[in-house]
């Protein structure tokens, strides 16, 4: 990892959460502090590509003198193109360049991982095997060794029955048809499994229904809101730039 602040000498990192539900944003300093005030909009109800930068474009406007661009991206991002995007419109979406997209948009170098990944780059200790969970529209996972992103792994789109994804067993559309204490239960089975096959030593636990767990959670993991998680975006900016420089900024420049 390389030092920031020889990197990005007082940069300041517009951060973007796009979910199935709202996009969020804020603008980070370089060690992850929030200086402009975090703010949301709803997802539009069609989220097509031009949709969704639509509502960033309306997001950002009053964001001013950022330097950089961070956007956490609900499905599977590789060199800044979109390969999924299971809870947006999939079809729409794939084989998006989304850097390019916002990038041309706004002006501005552009880094894209999942938001899952972003989160965890948030909030991890950078200590040890961590994993990042995010029950909301879906189920995002992350997971980090020593504070590292390992590669991305889409365990949304995983049976964990014969008819159910993770995606279907937790997500949204889950509790709103199952109820909080059927929903509970599909968690709580969820986290065991989850213990048994990464043998983590913490798991943080975020999204929008992370505040409707109802059982006591084991002492290695820790509930986390977006606010935290968005913090990732000035980490997202420290990361070897290799891993990136096919896509990092827009064309225009």
């Amino acid at each position: 990892m390389t030092d920031p602040k020889k990197e990005l000498p007082q940069s300041k990192i517009l951060t973007i959460d796009i979910g199935g539900s709202t996009i969020k944003g804020t603008v980070l300093d370089q060690d992850g502090k929030i200086i402009q005030d975090y703010k949301k909009l709803q997802t539009p109800d069609r989220p097509t590509p031009e949709r969704v930068l639509e509502t960033i474009q309306k997001l950002v406007k009053d964001f001013q003198n950022y330097d950089h661009v961070s956007v956490g991206f609900p499905g599977y991002i590789k060199n800044g193109i979109v390969i999924t995007a299971p809870n947006l419109i999939n079809d729409a979406w794939r084989n998006t360049n989304l850097n390019k997209l916002i990038g041309d948009a706004l002006q501005k170098p552009v880094r894209t991982v999942n938001d899952a990944d972003l989160q965890g780059l948030g909030v991890v200790s950078g200590e040890g095997l961590e994993m990042v969970i995010t029950l909301g529209t879906g189920f995002g996972t992350a997971l980090l060794l020593d504070g590292n992103l390992l590669p991305h792994l889409e365990l949304a789109h995983h049976a964990i029955t014969k008819d159910y994804t993770y995606d279907d067993y937790v997500g949204d559309e889950a509790l709103e048809s199952k109820g909080p204490e059927k929903w509970n239960k599909r968690v709580r089975k969820v986290l065991t499994m989850l213990k048994t096959v990464f043998n983590y030593d913490r798991l943080y636990i975020g999204g929008g229904n992370s505040n409707k767990l109802t059982f006591k959670l084991d002492e290695n993991m820790i509930i986390i809101t977006n606010k935290d998680g968005i913090r990732g975006g000035a980490r997202l900016w420290q990361l070897d730039e290799k891993l990136f420089i096919k896509s990092s900024t827009p064309l225009s420049q």
